[in-house]
């Protein structure tokens, strides 16, 4: 058990607060720590690889200069930094075998898990709007969706993001832990830290449920809106080749949105009725991991120019 505890006294009783939390991680059993250890590891250069290949892509080809793939690659960068926040962790900790996690090293996932997350949920509700605006608007889409406004969109989504980082943050802050320090999970996660605080946690709950009803609630709102009026405005097209196009333009960031938000949904829905923590650290990884390791594939084999881009930076490579 971790010893590095400290007392604080009051007047009526002695309480201890931890120092240091115990990442119990999937399993106990040792002989399954090199394959959860290769599988991790594999599907993080895979996630972090695909992504930086979308981002040289996008930078370095001018066809691709367009707020589209703008915000596609700034997702991706999102995408590298949420797996980076978990999974370099759960390697660390299987090769040194030592799970210990400080509470400061805690406060600072969370911050981080947080801040990359909801960058991914705004990202994905300005993308929404992106293809809204070139469905629905398409003669205005150039005027619209000009330089200046993407990347106003692109600040005030870090600057969201940020205050939902900051305000997970302050929640988890003032929480005290006594005794009991095993996270039953692979990371900091804020549902398994108010379970484990020893104090009423009631107020926490339900400025957090608030906190996650407003900052992820009201961009699957603005997702969900743009879908509808674009869906509305495919429909009106009298050929089918129009709506075949139109379905195409938005039907990678559509499977991205329902990979990211039904995992995420799916995982926090199902912990308030299930009681096994190590099921809903499995099922964890949906979305803090597959989600951002799969979103380079669906884009970029659903898309020609991102192909047609990738190609072309394979070539100049190669020949350099």
């Amino acid at each position: 058990m971790i010893q590095n505890l400290y007392i604080l006294k009051n007047d009526h009783h002695n309480l201890t607060h931890v120092l240091e939390f115990l990442l119990l991680g999937f399993s106990d059993d040792p002989e399954l720590q090199p394959l959860i250890c290769s599988l991790f590891l594999s599907m993080y250069l895979v996630t972090v690889l695909g992504n930086l290949l979308i981002i040289l892509a996008v930078s370095s080809d001018f066809h691709l200069h367009t707020p589209m793939y703008f915000f596609l690659s700034i997702l991706s960068l999102a995408d590298i930094g949420f797996t980076s926040t978990t999974v370099p962790k759960v390697i660390w900790d299987i090769q040194t075998h030592d799970r210990v996690m400080s509470h400061t090293g805690c406060l600072i996932q969370l911050s981080f898990y947080s801040l990359f997350g909801c960058l991914d949920s705004v990202l994905l509700t300005v993308m929404a709007y992106d293809r809204f605006v070139a469905v629905c608007y398409p003669l205005h889409y150039p005027v619209i969706m000009n330089p200046r406004l993407c990347r106003l969109l692109i600040l005030v989504s870090f600057l969201i993001s940020l205050l939902d980082s900051q305000l997970h943050c302050l929640i988890m802050s003032q929480l005290t832990f006594c005794t009991n320090v095993e996270i039953p999970h692979f990371f900091c996660d804020p549902p398994q830290l108010l379970k484990l605080s020893c104090n009423d946690t009631s107020t926490n709950k339900i400025f957090m449920y608030f906190i996650g009803a407003i900052f992820g609630g009201i961009p699957l709102s603005g997702i969900l809106c743009s879908y509808i009026r674009i869906v509305s405005s495919i429909l009106r097209l009298p050929s089918t080749g129009g709506k075949y196009k139109a379905f195409s333009t938005c039907g990678s960031h559509l499977f991205v949105v329902c990979l990211f938000y039904g995992t995420a949904l799916g995982v926090y829905l199902s912990s308030t009725v299930s009681h096994s923590s190590r099921k809903n650290a499995v099922a964890s990884v949906m979305y803090t991991v597959v989600a951002p390791m799969l979103n380079p594939f669906i884009y970029s084999l659903r898309n020609r120019d991102i192909k047609k881009a990738l190609l072309r930076l394979l070539n100049r490579t190669a020949l350099s």
